[in-house]
């Protein structure tokens, strides 16, 4: 099964009115997770325009069918954040339940939880 990274490409952290932005801060972060993942087994990557997290960009969702999901946000754009979200994504896939223990988190992502939704019922 597939664990989603899905990244908020239009995410702009404070300040960001005062900087000259070749990209959005969000689109710096995807294509860093995006790199970061490039080959990996049951991970995959997609951007979306607007989580609607804009007071904790950048934003971040991780995803599967029938497991637990979870937001995250006030990633600062840089590589260690991108290592940890896969990482922690990985760890995602490898597991039944979406969910990860706690001491298997990566540093650069403790901190950053912003929402758990449940898996949807399979049926109505």
């Amino acid at each position: 099964m597939t664990t989603w990274i899905t990244i908020c490409d239009t995410c702009k952290r404070e300040g960001w009115e005062s900087r000259t932005m070749a990209q959005t801060d969000g689109e710096a972060l995807a294509a860093l997770v995006e790199a970061a993942a490039t080959g990996l087994p049951g991970v995959k990557t997609r951007r979306v325009s607007c989580l609607m997290g804009c007071k904790s960009g950048c934003n971040i969702a991780i995803q599967a069918q029938g497991k637990l999901n979870y937001t995250l946000g006030d990633f600062i754009p840089d590589a260690d954040a991108a290592s940890g979200i896969v990482t922690y994504a990985l760890a995602h896939a490898q597991s039944t339940t979406g969910q990860v223990p706690y001491r298997d988190w990566p540093q650069s992502i403790k901190g950053h939880f912003v929402t758990r939704h449940p898996p949807l019922p399979d049926t109505e």
